[in-house]
């Protein structure tokens, strides 16, 4: 972890001078979600794993001082690239809980170790503040295999002495409780059945690395998987991690703000296509330019350009779904789109209890936002935005959200502390002043 740059004790802000046309192209980066599923899915594995396409970001960061921690050997080689290799015996006495308890990725280390250890317990998990987020779907599946959990006022208990295979129904369509299931199933021997799982794109990928190491699972991109399990894995791999579908709806969404021309390089379009037909219905204009594969080989991407439109709200409101629908993690950049279409647009965030109070943050912005109940807003388009000073919510994706309004306000904005940033975007101020933003780092 040497000469990597970590903010996370120090205080950065933003300086934006919005208003600025953004052109040109950027490159969808690497997934924030698919990287840290992957560095934890790689503790099965007791040979070396090489992954390329990590994410340099703090919350990737923090998972590997976790992971070194317990005696795992990271090492960068190349930008996106990290060589792993797991102890003979990992030792959880001196766990960094300072890098654990700023992440919930914590809680998928819990399908990996049970197979190294009988017993351990892992500090409790935050990330971002979003309401109460239970570890029940994690729990309730992992009972399901012959894991116990008990939860303390500090940490998560755990005893993994009797594994046995099981059909296991998801409790909800969690994405990081499959993947704990997924990692769980893939060293006991026999045929799990994961019904109701999440068929999001972190899952795909955490499913395409175990094939990758030998597990065979049936029903990747279904609500049905099977993981048939093995003994055990002791395989020399690289494997390459996929693009991020949220980052390129961050770009799209950005482009619409400043009212921009805008080519988005490696967008995973599976994982976009309802966004974009929502966005096509409410008038943006845009072209596919060319289709292909990510690294990974199983990815589908595309290359699309954005073009400056006038915006009309839907007539229904917008929600999110486990996919195929729309991506919980994207429908925050809805807002930002809504506050330019002409006309009302209700949004509806059901999943978390405090997300949608984030977005009337957006209102010191210039938008007409009002907050319905802790899961809906009402956003009446058409407003011009303004400068503003904000401290960045403790949320990752309503504070992208806030950056982007900022980018479509012409005069100087300030966001303040934006660890929480961060935590999902790699040098997202160079990356956006590459396409035309102007935005100062000031620590």
């Amino acid at each position: 972890m040497k000469n990597i740059e970590k903010t996370k004790n120090n205080l950065i802000d933003f300086r934006v001078n919005g208003g600025k046309k953004l052109h040109g192209k950027i490159t969808t980066n690497f997934s924030k979600n698919g990287s840290v599923g992957l560095l934890c899915a790689s503790l099965l594995n007791k040979g070396t794993t090489t992954l390329h396409g990590i994410a340099r970001i703090e919350e990737v960061y923090r998972v590997i001082e976790i992971l070194e921690s317990i005696g795992v050997k990271v090492q960068w080689k190349k930008e996106n690239t990290v060589v792993i290799k797991t102890p003979k015996k990992f030792d959880l006495k001196n766990i960094n809980a300072e890098s654990a308890v700023k992440t919930r990725s914590i809680v998928m280390f819990i399908g990996p170790l049970i197979h190294f250890l009988t017993s351990f317990a892992i500090p409790h998990a935050e990330g971002c503040k979003l309401g109460k987020r239970t570890i029940a779907a994690h729990t309730y599946a992992l009972e399901d295999l012959g894991v116990k959990i008990k939860t303390t006022s500090q940490s998560y208990q755990i005893d993994s002495k009797k594994l046995k295979p099981a059909d296991v129904v998801m409790y909800e369509s969690g994405d990081t409780a499959c993947e704990n299931v997924l990692t769980a199933a893939s060293l006991i021997e026999g045929k799990t059945i994961i019904s109701f799982a999440s068929a999001n794109y972190m899952v795909q990928e955490v499913c395409f690395f175990l094939e990758a190491l030998g597990v065979k699972i049936d029903g990747i991109g279904t609500s049905t998987l099977t993981v048939h399990g093995v003994k055990e894995i002791n395989k020399n791999i690289e494997y390459w991690n996929s693009e991020d579908p949220i980052e390129s709806m961050m770009f799209i969404s950005a482009c619409i703000v400043t009212d921009s021309k805008l080519s988005i390089l490696r967008c995973p379009v599976d994982f976009l296509s309802l966004e974009l037909e929502k966005l096509k219905r409410m008038g943006l204009k845009f072209k596919i330019l060319k289709r292909y594969y990510s690294y990974n080989g199983r990815t589908k991407l595309v290359d699309l350009e954005i073009f400056p439109s006038k915006l009309k709200a839907l007539a229904d409101k917008i929600h999110s779904n486990p996919y195929p629908g729309i991506n919980i993690d994207n429908l925050p950049f809805f807002v930002a789109v809504a506050v330019k279409a002409k006309g009302q647009t209700m949004i509806h965030d059901w999943v978390y209890e405090n997300r949608a109070i984030y977005f009337t943050e957006l209102n010191r912005l210039g938008a007409s936002i009002t907050l319905a109940d802790p899961h809906r807003v009402y956003i009446q388009g058409g407003t011009p935005l303004k400068p503003a000073q904000v401290v960045c919510p403790p949320a990752l994706r309503p504070a992208m959200v806030i950056l982007i309004a900022m980018l479509g306000a012409p005069g100087i904005s300030i966001l303040r502390n934006v660890y929480m940033i961060n935590r999902g975007y790699e040098e997202i101020a160079k990356r956006l002043n590459s396409i035309g933003a102007d935005i100062k780092i000031l620590n």
